[in-house]
Protein backbone atom coordinates (compact mmCIF):
# COMPACT_ATOMS: atom_id res chain seq x y z
CA UNK A 1 0.00 0.00 0.00
CA UNK A 2 3.34 2.17 0.67
CA UNK A 3 4.81 1.25 -2.04
CA UNK A 4 1.08 2.12 -4.48
CA UNK A 5 0.48 5.56 -2.65
CA UNK A 6 4.50 6.64 -3.03
CA UNK A 7 3.83 6.03 -6.96
CA UNK A 8 0.67 7.77 -6.95
CA UNK A 9 2.10 10.75 -5.37
CA UNK A 10 5.45 10.89 -7.30
CA UNK A 11 2.96 10.66 -10.91
CA UNK A 12 0.90 13.52 -9.76
CA UNK A 13 4.60 15.62 -8.27
CA UNK A 14 5.59 14.50 -12.30
CA UNK A 15 2.47 15.72 -13.61
CA UNK A 16 2.31 18.76 -11.62
CA UNK A 17 5.80 20.10 -12.66
CA UNK A 18 5.53 19.31 -16.16
CA UNK A 19 2.71 20.89 -16.63
CA UNK A 20 4.37 24.37 -14.27
CA UNK A 21 7.08 23.80 -16.97
CA UNK A 22 5.44 24.25 -19.98
CA UNK A 23 3.74 26.97 -18.27
CA UNK A 24 6.77 28.61 -17.95
CA UNK A 25 8.36 27.53 -21.65
CA UNK A 26 4.87 29.09 -22.93
CA UNK A 27 5.20 32.07 -20.94
CA UNK A 28 8.82 32.68 -22.04
CA UNK A 29 8.27 32.36 -25.56
CA UNK A 30 5.43 34.82 -25.74
CA UNK A 31 7.48 37.41 -23.85
CA UNK A 32 10.44 36.69 -26.55
CA UNK A 33 8.01 37.19 -29.25
CA UNK A 34 6.59 40.29 -27.71
CA UNK A 35 10.26 41.97 -27.15
CA UNK A 36 11.03 40.94 -30.70
CA UNK A 37 8.06 42.61 -32.10
CA UNK A 38 9.24 45.64 -29.67
CA UNK A 39 12.50 45.92 -30.78
CA UNK A 40 11.67 45.32 -34.47
CA UNK A 41 8.82 47.65 -34.81
CA UNK A 42 10.06 50.41 -32.49
CA UNK A 43 13.50 50.70 -34.76
CA UNK A 44 11.40 50.70 -38.05
CA UNK A 45 8.68 53.49 -36.14
CA UNK A 46 11.27 55.51 -35.20
CA UNK A 47 13.10 55.51 -38.98
CA UNK A 48 9.83 56.14 -40.97
CA UNK A 49 9.31 59.21 -38.52
CA UNK A 50 12.46 60.55 -38.92
CA UNK A 51 11.73 60.87 -42.56
CA UNK A 52 12.89 63.88 -44.41
CA UNK A 53 11.58 64.95 -47.76
CA UNK A 54 15.44 65.40 -49.02
CA UNK A 55 15.64 63.78 -53.04
CA UNK A 56 18.15 60.59 -53.14
CA UNK A 57 18.22 60.78 -57.04
CA UNK A 58 16.49 61.77 -60.02
CA UNK A 59 13.42 59.79 -62.12
CA UNK A 60 15.37 59.01 -65.67
CA UNK A 61 12.27 59.34 -67.45
CA UNK A 62 10.38 62.28 -65.91
CA UNK A 63 13.45 64.12 -64.34
CA UNK A 64 11.21 64.33 -60.93
CA UNK A 65 13.45 64.25 -57.41
CA UNK A 66 13.26 60.92 -55.79
CA UNK A 67 12.08 61.14 -52.13
CA UNK A 68 10.39 58.27 -51.55
CA UNK A 69 10.12 54.93 -53.56
CA UNK A 70 7.49 52.28 -51.96
CA UNK A 71 6.84 49.06 -53.22
CA UNK A 72 5.50 45.62 -51.42
CA UNK A 73 8.82 44.38 -50.68
CA UNK A 74 11.06 47.32 -51.01
CA UNK A 75 11.09 50.95 -49.58
CA UNK A 76 13.37 54.01 -49.69
CA UNK A 77 13.73 57.23 -48.49
CA UNK A 78 16.29 59.33 -46.51
CA UNK A 79 15.97 60.18 -42.80
CA UNK A 80 18.77 61.66 -40.66
CA UNK A 81 20.66 58.77 -39.20
CA UNK A 82 21.58 59.34 -35.43
CA UNK A 83 24.92 59.41 -34.21
CA UNK A 84 25.28 56.02 -32.75
CA UNK A 85 24.00 54.49 -35.27
CA UNK A 86 26.93 56.28 -37.78
CA UNK A 87 28.12 59.44 -38.89
CA UNK A 88 24.93 61.62 -38.38
CA UNK A 89 23.18 62.93 -41.09
CA UNK A 90 21.19 62.20 -43.91
CA UNK A 91 21.20 59.01 -45.63
CA UNK A 92 19.17 56.65 -48.01
CA UNK A 93 17.47 53.88 -45.91
CA UNK A 94 16.80 50.40 -48.34
CA UNK A 95 14.67 48.21 -46.52
CA UNK A 96 13.89 45.08 -48.77
CA UNK A 97 12.26 41.97 -48.01
CA UNK A 98 13.61 38.83 -49.36
CA UNK A 99 14.33 35.49 -48.92
CA UNK A 100 16.43 34.20 -46.27
CA UNK A 101 19.45 31.38 -46.57
CA UNK A 102 16.24 29.10 -44.72
CA UNK A 103 13.70 29.48 -47.09
CA UNK A 104 11.70 31.89 -44.83
CA UNK A 105 11.93 35.35 -45.43
CA UNK A 106 13.48 38.32 -43.76
CA UNK A 107 13.55 42.19 -44.20
CA UNK A 108 17.44 43.73 -44.51
CA UNK A 109 18.54 47.40 -44.24
CA UNK A 110 21.06 49.25 -46.47
CA UNK A 111 22.52 52.46 -45.40
CA UNK A 112 24.19 55.17 -47.77
CA UNK A 113 25.23 58.68 -47.42
CA UNK A 114 23.10 61.29 -49.55
CA UNK A 115 24.46 64.94 -50.28
CA UNK A 116 23.24 67.17 -52.61
CA UNK A 117 20.49 65.03 -53.50
CA UNK A 118 22.75 62.21 -54.69
CA UNK A 119 24.07 58.90 -53.15
CA UNK A 120 27.59 59.11 -52.01
CA UNK A 121 30.37 56.24 -52.83
CA UNK A 122 31.95 55.82 -49.60
CA UNK A 123 35.38 54.28 -49.01
CA UNK A 124 34.03 51.62 -46.97
CA UNK A 125 30.32 50.56 -47.65
CA UNK A 126 28.09 49.95 -45.22
CA UNK A 127 26.69 46.01 -45.31
CA UNK A 128 23.22 45.50 -45.35
CA UNK A 129 22.04 44.44 -42.09
CA UNK A 130 19.47 42.11 -41.13
CA UNK A 131 16.58 43.69 -39.27
CA UNK A 132 14.19 40.56 -38.89
CA UNK A 133 14.31 36.98 -40.18
CA UNK A 134 12.63 33.41 -39.80
CA UNK A 135 9.07 35.19 -40.66
CA UNK A 136 6.95 33.06 -43.37
CA UNK A 137 5.54 36.88 -45.38
CA UNK A 138 6.48 40.58 -44.75
CA UNK A 139 4.66 43.13 -46.95
CA UNK A 140 4.47 47.08 -47.05
CA UNK A 141 1.10 49.25 -47.81
CA UNK A 142 1.61 52.84 -48.64
CA UNK A 143 -1.49 55.74 -47.97
CA UNK A 144 -1.98 60.00 -48.81
CA UNK A 145 -4.73 61.78 -48.76
CA UNK A 146 -6.97 61.44 -52.06
CA UNK A 147 -8.83 64.21 -54.29
CA UNK A 148 -11.27 64.97 -52.03
CA UNK A 149 -8.76 65.77 -49.39
CA UNK A 150 -9.62 62.58 -47.01
CA UNK A 151 -7.47 59.64 -46.37
CA UNK A 152 -7.80 57.44 -49.59
CA UNK A 153 -6.94 53.66 -50.03
CA UNK A 154 -3.96 51.36 -49.30
CA UNK A 155 -1.72 51.13 -52.06
CA UNK A 156 0.69 48.30 -52.76
CA UNK A 157 3.07 50.90 -54.77
CA UNK A 158 3.94 54.28 -54.17
CA UNK A 159 3.94 56.25 -57.65
CA UNK A 160 4.32 59.40 -56.42
CA UNK A 161 8.29 59.52 -55.64
CA UNK A 162 8.63 63.15 -55.09
CA UNK A 163 6.90 62.88 -52.43
CA UNK A 164 6.57 61.39 -49.10
CA UNK A 165 3.22 59.03 -48.16
CA UNK A 166 0.95 60.33 -45.18
CA UNK A 167 1.01 56.54 -43.84
CA UNK A 168 3.07 53.16 -43.80
CA UNK A 169 2.06 50.21 -43.29
CA UNK A 170 4.20 47.12 -42.46
CA UNK A 171 3.02 43.38 -41.80
CA UNK A 172 4.52 40.92 -40.86
CA UNK A 173 4.06 36.87 -40.78
CA UNK A 174 6.10 34.28 -38.62
CA UNK A 175 6.66 30.64 -40.19
CA UNK A 176 4.36 29.29 -37.42
CA UNK A 177 1.31 31.33 -38.94
CA UNK A 178 1.09 34.11 -36.82
CA UNK A 179 0.48 37.30 -37.87
CA UNK A 180 2.04 40.41 -36.07
CA UNK A 181 -0.39 43.44 -35.18
CA UNK A 182 0.21 45.96 -38.44
CA UNK A 183 2.32 49.12 -37.57
CA UNK A 184 1.06 51.69 -39.11
CA UNK A 185 3.42 55.09 -39.05
CA UNK A 186 2.54 58.63 -40.40
CA UNK A 187 5.42 60.45 -41.51
CA UNK A 188 5.37 63.91 -39.85
CA UNK A 189 6.84 65.61 -43.04
CA UNK A 190 4.09 64.03 -45.26
CA UNK A 191 1.63 65.14 -42.93
CA UNK A 192 2.43 68.91 -42.97
CA UNK A 193 1.73 69.41 -46.61
CA UNK A 194 -1.40 67.79 -45.66
CA UNK A 195 -3.22 70.99 -44.72
CA UNK A 196 -3.97 70.11 -41.59
CA UNK A 197 -6.34 67.78 -42.95
CA UNK A 198 -5.25 64.50 -41.00
CA UNK A 199 -6.51 64.65 -38.14
CA UNK A 200 -9.95 65.19 -39.07
CA UNK A 201 -9.98 62.28 -41.10
CA UNK A 202 -8.51 59.33 -39.37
Amino acid sequence: MATVLLAAGLALAFATITAATRTATRGEAMAQRSERERAVYGFMRARLTAARSIAFANDRDTTLPQRFIGEPTRMRFVADLPNYLGRGGPYLHDFTIEPGPDGGARIMLALSMVQAGEVVEEDQPREPEVLVEDLASASFRYRSLDGEGGVGQWQERWETVEQLPLLVEVTLTDRDDRVWPPLVVMLPQAAGTAGGMLGGSL
